[in-house]
């Protein structure tokens, strides 16, 4: 299965490679990496200066990189919102094809804090991992430790792992 990472309006000082690497190790397939550009202003919400994730999902399922790869993850630096929620930092389709990935929310500027890349491309990481898992059919884990565990704020990410429990191994 191939999975691809399509970058559009994202963050430059991200290791890439090793976003990449990462993902592929954890879950032992083919990640990689291109630059896009999506028509964001569909997804854009005036009132609330945020983009909405879902339909940014339905572009990137739209996207020419869906030909060759299985699962597409958007990678943005857009703040991303769902109708019933104040702000995602990311969204996935429950066993579908496409998944966002926010680092808006993800940067330690956001919070007044100093700046720090390595903390950021791990969050990052995480994220990715747990939208990724999604598509496979996971869904929330009850271990604080896993990748699939729920995070509501930026403190539950750095709190777990950036890999599957044993339980949500076995589900894959």
């Amino acid at each position: 299965m191939d999975i691809a990472i399509l970058g559009f309006r994202f963050y430059k000082g991200l290791n890439i490679k090793s976003l990449c690497e990462n993902a592929s190790s954890i879950f032992s397939l083919n990640v990689s990496f291109t630059n896009g550009v999506l028509d964001v202003g569909l997804a854009y919400d005036s009132i609330r200066g945020q983009y909405n994730s879902t339909l940014l999902l339905n572009l990137l399922k739209q996207s020419k990189i869906k030909s060759y790869a299985s699962k597409i993850i958007g990678l943005t630096d857009l703040d991303l919102f769902v109708p019933i929620l104040t702000y995602v930092f990311g969204e996935a389709e429950l066993n579908g094809q496409a998944a966002v990935v926010s680092s808006h929310r993800l940067h330690n500027e956001f919070y007044g804090l100093p700046k720090d890349d390595s903390l950021l491309q791990n969050r990052i990481l995480k994220e990715i991992m747990h939208e990724l898992g999604h598509t496979l059919g996971l869904i929330h884990c009850s271990d604080n430790k896993c990748v699939m565990h729920s995070s509501t704020y930026v403190e539950d990410i750095d709190l777990k792992d950036n890999s599957l429990c044993e339980s949500c191994k076995k589900l894959i």
